[in-house]
């Protein structure tokens, strides 16, 4: 397997992850919140995107260190990425949260680690099943060659 993935790589990834993630989460969220439609479009969609901003850098930080501490790509490094990639944003979701909804840092809070227990498992999977897919598109150009 090729551990180095281009930038563009990268955002095709990142696109495809936040793409897949507003189209659970914004009909999800409606119905819990029991809000407008437009407003949590407009919450998911700017989550998503400090999300995708955030999911190039930390993917790109972590496959560099996966290289340096030479981390195979099993299971409990796949659950680190999760919880790395998935507390970082925690940091800066939340007062968005808050803000948009009008809701307290507490409410926002809860409702994150509402959302972030949708996303620890999404995480996981989604990243573990591109690197199946990129695996097995690379070996199969491979064979062609």
């Amino acid at each position: 397997m090729t551990p180095n993935k281009s930038i563009t790589e990268r955002v095709w990834q990142a696109i495809g992850f936040e793409g897949l993630a507003l189209l659970i989460c914004t009909p999800l969220l409606v119905w819990i919140m029991d809000r407008p439609v437009a407003q949590m479009g407009a919450v998911t969609l700017a989550i998503s995107l400090m999300a995708l901003t955030w999911n190039i850098i930390f993917n790109s930080l972590f496959d560099r260190l996966k290289a340096r501490l030479k981390l195979a790509n099993g299971g409990w490094t796949r659950v680190l990425h999760a919880l790395m990639f998935e507390g970082g944003l925690i940091i800066v979701c939340v007062p968005l949260i808050a803000g948009w909804l009008n809701i307290s840092l507490m409410q926002a809070f809860i409702l994150d680690i509402g959302v972030l227990l949708f996303f620890l498992p999404y995480t996981y999977v989604y990243h573990w099943g591109y690197d199946a897919v990129r695996e097995r598109v690379l070996q199969k150009r491979m064979r062609a060659v």
